[in-house]
């Protein structure tokens, strides 16, 4: 349970990391309300799955998952370019994020 938590929370990350962009300086209350509820559970989130997951690969799997999506978001969106080696680097990284999962 503490792993599907562990990556609800990395999604949610991602969530308060591109509602983050979109604040303007959290002028726009709509993207502030996202940003601040994403940020509380995902927060949150990690919090459960450290009592099971150690510190070290809880952090990197929460991190590895809220990073790979964001980007992979933002590329979708077209407000980020998309290159071979970004997609490259990007599946690197969920490897070593199922690699941890893999080897705790």
């Amino acid at each position: 349970m503490a792993w599907l938590v562990l990556v609800v929370s990395g999604v949610l990350e991602s969530v308060w990391a591109v509602a983050l962009g979109k604040t303007e300086g959290f002028s726009r209350p709509v993207p502030s309300i996202v940003f601040f509820v994403a940020l509380a559970a995902s927060m949150g989130g990690l919090a459960y799955a450290m009592r099971t997951v150690p510190v070290g690969t809880a952090y990197a799997v929460w991190v590895g998952v809220g990073a790979s999506l964001t980007v992979a978001f933002i590329m979708l969106t077209g407000e980020e370019p998309v290159s071979m080696i970004k997609l490259f680097l990007l599946l690197g990284l969920i490897g070593c994020v199922v690699g941890l999962k893999l080897a705790h």
